[in-house]
Order: C-alpha cells, then structure tokens, then sequence
C-alpha cells in the first residue's frame, strides 16, 4: 500500500486527538468541486510512501501522536487496508478513516473486526442530487456547462467545457452506475456503530440547494454528529467556477437538518 501524502502532525483531523494524517490516491467518484483533484486518479506520479515507510514513522512517533487519520482519494480502494490498519492498532494506535461511504463491505469488514475508532463520512448530497454531486451522469462524467475542467483532463483540453461528458481517465464507476443503496447502508451502518463517528457535506453553490437539506436530514435522522462544511475555491479543485454560500444560507439548511440531528454544526467558514 502507497501514501501520497503524509501530515506529521494534526489538532483539527482527529476530534481531541493528536494525530498524523496519510493520504491515499484514487476515487471512484469525481467531484466537480474536490479540493484533492491530485489525489483523485490512480497514478504513480509524484513523491509517496510506503506502507512500510509510514509505520516506521509511526513506530517513531509513539508518545507523541496518538491517532492516524487516513484519508485520500478513497483508502477503502485499496485492498491493503485492513491490513495496514491492523499493523496500526498494534503500535497502539487509534485510527480514523475518512470515506465517502461507497464501499460498505469495506467498512462492514473493518467494524467487524473493531479496527475503527473513528469514522467521517462524506455525505455528498440528498440521495436524488448524488449523481449531480459526484460528477456522475448514466453514460459518464462531466463538467456543467461552463465550468473548467483542471490539468487538461477535460474533452476541451481543460478549458471551459460545453456541457456534457467530459473524460476523467475514462472514468466510469466500477459497477457501471450510481448505487444508492450503498450509501444508505454505510449511513446505516455507521448509525449503529458504537464507536464516534460523523457525517458532513460540503456545500457548494451550483451543486447544492437549500431545501435538499430537508431530504439530508431525514436520510441522517437519529445520526450523532453532523457538520455542513464551507466551500473553497483553490487551485486543488477538480473543476473552477464553484462558490460558497454565506453563512447565514448554511444556518438555514442546518435548521432544516436539526429536526431530524441532535448536534448539527458549521465548519470551515471564513
């Protein structure tokens, strides 16, 4: 298993832990607004770690860090990861993995054997606006019209694309279309895990509309935690030309959420 990214050291990733987060490489969505736009195709490109490298750095750390946050890309991807996670635990390490939720069997997998202690979910969107969200349509990703499309990866050549299908690697999910189900059963599972987890979204203007929030909330009902995260532009975005809503916007999706969430919260606004 390779890393393409290492954080030594971490206070936000992991809620009241220190901890180094680890990015994997390699989606199977494709979100017009990923801020990890590098980390979303498989490739070797670039500087990376072993896994052997990186559980050396954490046999360094210990008594210092106290958890690792993998994130990626989607680490569920990988089929080393249970393994990795293993050798983790038995540094003594707590473990947080971020996920979009598309592989439950994965995460059914490492709840069975108790290797998470903690879980972030990505909730893209309400079910209906999904495909919308992940850059997915039935015959293949695109980019809405107008939008630009980063490092040549577009039909376009990575300049404004018309609206339609746009390449990504060729890109198709591996089953060929957009499964629902799959996330509803990671919400669930996560739901009736004994171990903290949460869900969060990040909102973004052009994807998202405000009364989606109302579909999210019944989807999440009885959740623990969930947290409606700021858009950011940057040059790290799959495609350009997303914005952010205000603040006082994302107060009233979180409205329409705590009917249904006990601890409904804002996160990353300027």
């Amino acid at each position: 298993m390779r890393f393409y990214g290492l954080q030594n050291t971490t206070l936000l990733d992991y809620p009241a832990h220190v901890a180094a987060t680890v990015f994997t490489r390699g989606c199977n969505f494709r979100c017009p607004f990923c801020h990890n736009a590098d980390l979303v195709l498989p490739s070797e490109d670039g500087s990376s770690y072993s896994q052997e490298e990186i559980l050396a750095f954490l046999e360094k750390r210990k008594g210092i860090l106290e958890g690792i946050c993998i994130s990626g890309g989607e680490p569920t991807l990988s089929p080393e990861l249970p393994d990795f996670i293993r050798k983790c635990k038995q540094l003594g390490y707590l473990v947080k993995l971020d996920t979009n939720g598309y592989r439950p069997e994965v995460l059914e997998q490492l709840m069975s054997e108790a290797l998470l202690d903690y879980v972030a979910m990505d909730v893209k969107a309400s079910l209906d606006n999904y495909p919308k969200a992940i850059g997915f349509t039935s015959d293949g990703w695109y980019v809405p019209e107008g939008r630009i499309a980063l490092k040549g990866r577009s039909v376009s050549d990575g300049g404004v694309a018309p609206e339609g299908k746009f390449a990504l690697d060729g890109g198709f999910m591996p089953d060929g279309g957009f499964q629902r189900e799959k996330i509803a059963k990671s919400i669930q599972l996560l739901k009736n895990a004994t171990f903290p987890y949460e869900f969060r979204t990040t909102v973004v203007k052009g994807i998202h509309r405000e009364e989606e929030f109302e579909k999210i909330g019944c989807l999440l009902k009885g959740a623990r935690a969930y947290y409606l995260q700021g858009f950011q532009e940057g040059p790290g975005n799959l495609c350009q030309g997303y914005g952010a809503f205000s603040k006082e916007e994302m107060e009233r999706m979180a409205c329409l959420v705590r009917k249904y969430v006990d601890r409904v919260e804002l996160r990353g606004l300027s």
